[in-house]
């Protein structure tokens, strides 16, 4: 599921997270508890081996399912009956069994209910239905129906068997059922109304089978929302009634195309299943044009799979493309989508999408298993089902590349490969938002690709809500769940796979793992042993820290010497390791010559103490050494990873903090141009992990700001200001913030349409301070300016020594802002607007979040209305 990402990034747009203390003069490290000998809690068994494969006597149970449901549109119900045959392959005798009813959490009584907080969360139901509304539930053997003992609590179902079952033998339960269909289901089913008609997407529309599992019997954990599923794989056979003028689309292979196709339809399918680009099945003029009435039953298959799901609607256009997989084998991308969002800057690129993601992950991972994979717009923001997702209709450009990438991901993992959902969410969303990096960079040649720093990640990954990895995504907080599902566990797979293993080893060690359980049920331990046995490598100081612990990262330069105090014998760098968490070093050493180098040192170091001393055998005088160049660690202090022979360069006599401002702002058209700008408006879109964000800015002398950033996706206005003399209104998710006078007062001084000119005019009492040295901001030698305003804001500016543009911001936590989290900007690619140079591209760093931003609009003059202000 996707938007477990996107609200941690909504949280730190309206909040922000706790700033890292700075650097630790004592080291947390303890080499013997960090590289403790024992790990595993048992041996490997007859079935789960010690090497992480499933072992000889290595079972699952399997359910198979027939369905015949129909939809009543004008109730939003969905009625019908599922006959369940459920085999037993445990060597255990089983005198009942569990199903799940997912339904039942949208009951007014449900335990998901009673867990939601007073102030409401992402999973609380908007509205109430009676769940699964049971007419009979009955067992079939040797052609005979007869009630069944069974016992209904919450989201659970349990039927007790006359006879117990044995290994080997099966049992059939027939249930007929009906329910009605929640608008908003959990953020994972629901329905969503267009000016065409209502679109449905279901899922959870059945009774399953809970699993029964070598390690812990029957898995019941109840549904409340956050944990996901845990599912027997088995055979679907599905029938669903709908109106005739539905289209309607579900996992697995339609098999009765021509009852429920036009030829003309059929025809153009055909041309698609032969077609690199997207083929238009049923465009816009055909929507809502079939002359058929009545009902249309879809008849679907769908083999080895854990799940089914479906989505009807009459406003569905629809278009598809061929998907090419290894060995020459063929598959189906198609979407369905409303006419509202069409367009190649929105869902007419779904099927591209769909096609460029499941074409990688089958050349990288494991072939897709599906004949068909749907992408549907509607309601539900992003979730996955075995060879067909929901994602958010507001989706566009790089965000429905990133959730389409994310849902269509997850047939490889829980899909193919059959992870616990409830117990570990990070087996699945960790695992996947991994892969989802790598085809980010393969996919047309990075076009939406967005890399994100572990360094400048690490405040939101050590917050102070930080919770471990190895928790029940129903126990981590909503607001660190994103972090400890997705964000962590694939920050960690990317050191394993950059540092510590190596790439060959570990695509070698981690396809094994995909091979060895796909369509079975891997634990957290399997998957520990797998990858240290295919890869190698004695991995428990890395599980240990990084998954059950929230050990902290920070490596730093103690000190460099050189042998006899001559730099051509060598240097000798001394390197610490001062919180609890180890992990190899990567240095980038720079000689006086202009040599360069790196040094790669192995975990190992760190095995006897916190300090480590090595040789390097230099020629020169070194100027600078760095541990992480390239921010590939997530080191909480990176202050202390640097070590210069020089601090930078004074600053030439005469020039003070005034001066600097003045060459920014004759650099950007001089203080004429810009006192002589009435109004300014700007339109920026931003891209937070495949999350677009917009950000909208209005200025309006002398005293007039409007500001507003939004969030598509999932429709949330983050935050919104409107300044307007004496009176400043925030918003926060739809809700007025009360302000004192001092928030007020800070919010007019973060908020000004040229903020040097502000700054820099003496009468507004700004405190400003020019550091003694230069320093070095993405290769460019800056002055420094730090600055304090009358109300508290701080910032700390970075302006070119040659060209006097801005190179970057930081807006500072101050006595004001006590709690909050620095922000970061950068700013490039100055353009002329009316005689001025703005900035058109911009990158912020807050909370470990890079928004990669560029200004779509930018208008000066244009006669604002004061009502904007109002």
């Amino acid at each position: 599921m996707k938007l477990n990402k996107i609200y941690p990034i909504a949280t730190l747009l309206l909040c922000g997270l706790v700033k890292q203390g700075m650097a630790q003069t004592a080291s947390k490290y303890d080499q013997h508890e960090a590289f403790a000998p024992l790990f595993y809690p048992a041996p490997g068994n007859e079935y789960r081996s010690a090497g992480g494969q499933p072992g000889p006597k290595y079972w699952q149970n399997a359910a198979d399912y027939k369905l015949n449901v129909a939809l009543d549109t004008a109730q939003h119900r969905i009625s019908g009956s599922v006959v369940i045959t459920y085999k037993n392959n445990s060597p255990d005798q089983l005198p009942f069994v569990w199903l799940q009813l997912d339904q039942n959490i949208y009951r007014e009584d449900s335990r998901g209910t009673a867990t939601v907080a007073a102030t409401g969360d992402r999973f609380a139901n908007r509205n109430f239905s009676k769940g699964f509304e049971l007419k009979s539930v009955s067992l079939i053997s040797n052609g005979k129906t007869i009630a069944a003992n069974y016992l209904v609590n919450d989201t659970r179902m349990q039927i007790k068997l006359a006879d117990a079952m044995k290994t080997g033998t099966s049992v059939q339960i027939k249930i007929d059922y009906t329910y009605t269909v929640p608008e908003y289901g959990t953020d994972r089913t629901g329905r969503l109304h267009t000016r065409n008609g209502w679109i449905y997407e279901i899922a959870q529309w059945y009774p399953r089978m809970a699993v029964y599992d070598d390690v812990l019997g029957w898995n019941n954990i109840p549904y409340l929302g956050a944990s996901e599923f845990y599912l027997e794989y088995g055979n679907f056979d599905y029938n669903i009634t709908a109106p005739a003028n539905m289209l309607l689309y579900g996992s697995g292979e339609l098999v009765n195309e021509a009852q429920v196709l036009s030829p003309a339809e059929i025809s153009r399918l055909t041309k698609a299943r032969n077609s690199d680009k997207a083929v238009i099945i049923r465009d816009s003029a055909e929507i809502n044009k079939s002359a058929a009435k009545g009902n249309r039953t879809w008849h679907f298959v769908c083999k080895n799979s854990r799940d089914v799901a479906w989505a009807a609607s009459g406003a569905f256009m629809w278009d598809a493309a061929r998907i090419n997989l290894p060995d020459g084998k063929k598959s189906l991308a198609q979407s369905l989508y409303p006419v509202e969002v069409a367009g190649q800057g929105a869902w007419g690129r779904s099927t591209e999408f769909v096609k460029g993601c499941i074409e990688h992950y089958s050349k990288e991972w494991f072939v897709y298993t599906y004949p068909v994979a749907t992408n549907v717009a509607g309601i539900v923001g992003g979730m996955e089902y075995p060879g067909i997702v929901f994602c958010s209709s507001m989706s566009t450009k790089g965000g429905l590349w990133g959730v389409t990438s994310h849902e269509f991901g997850h047939n490889w993992f829980p899909m193919v490969v059959g992870s616990n959902e409830r117990k570990y969410a990070w087996m699945d969303e960790g695992f996947n938002t991994f892969v989802n990096g790598l085809a980010n960079q393969a996919f047309n040649k990075g076009e939406f690709n967005s890399p994100q720093s572990a360094q400048r990640m690490a405040p939101m990954a050590f917050s102070s809500g930080a919770e471990a990895i190895m928790n029940t995504p129903d126990v981590i907080g909503l607001n660190y769940n994103g972090v400890a599902a997705y964000f962590k566990p694939a920050m960690g797979l990317n050191l394993l796979r950059d540092h510590i293993l190596g790439p060959e080893r570990f695509q070698y060690a981690f396809r094994e793992y995909i091979k060895r359980w796909a369509f079975k049920h891997p634990t957290p331990w399997d998957f520990f042993r797998s990858m240290e046995n295919a890869g190698g490598e004695d991995l428990s100081w890395f599980w240990r820290g990084w998954f059950f612990n929230n050990w902290k990262l920070d490596q730093g330069i103690k000190n460099v010497q050189y042998v006899k105090n001559d730099p051509a014998q060598g240097a000798l760098i001394t390197i610490q390791n001062l919180e609890q968490l180890p992990m190899p070093v990567v240095i980038a050493v720079k000689e006086e010559n202009g040599k360069t180098d790196t040094v790669r040192l192995p975990v190992e170091i760190w095995q006897r103490g916190n300090t480590w001393t090595f040789h390097y055998p230099s020629t020169s005088k070194l100027n600078k050494v760095v541990i992480d160049p390239d921010g590939s660690f997530p080191d909480i202090n990176p202050a202390n990873n640097t070590w210069k022979a020089e601090a930078g360069k004074p600053v030439p006599a005469g020039t003070t903090a005034a001066s600097v401002l003045n060459q920014y702002l004759n650099a950007i058209g001089g203080t004429d141009k810009l006192n002589a700008v009435k109004d300014y408006s700007t339109e920026v879109e931003g891209d937070a992990q495949g999350t677009q964000i917009s950000f909208k800015h209005k200025f309006k002398r002398p005293d007039k700001v409007w500001m507003e950033v939004f969030i598509p996706i999932i429709k949330l206005m983050a935050r919104k200001l409107v300044i307007n003399g004496d009176s400043v209104v925030v918003f926060r998710s739809g809700k007025q913030l009360p302000l004192s006078a001092t928030d007020k007062a800070l919010e007019k001084d973060k908020n000004q349409p040229f903020p040097e000119l502000y700054f820099n005019t003496p009468a507004n009492s700004v405190k400003l301070e020019l550091a003694p040295l230069t320093e070095d901001i993405n290769e460019v030698q800056t002055y420094v300016v730090s600055i304090a305003t009358p109300a508290g804001a701080l910032f700390r500016n970075y302006y070119d020594t040659k060209t006097g543009l801005k190179v970057r911001s930081v807006s500072l936590v101050g006595q004001e802002g006590a709690g909050g989290q620095e922000a970061v900007t950068d700013y490039a690619d100055y353009r002329d607007v009316n005689g001025i140079k703005v900035p058109f591209k911009l990158k912020t760093t807050a909370g470990g979040f890079d928004t990669n931003m560029k200004v779509i609009k930018a208008e000066m003059n244009t006669g604002l209305s004061d009502d904007i202000f109002k």
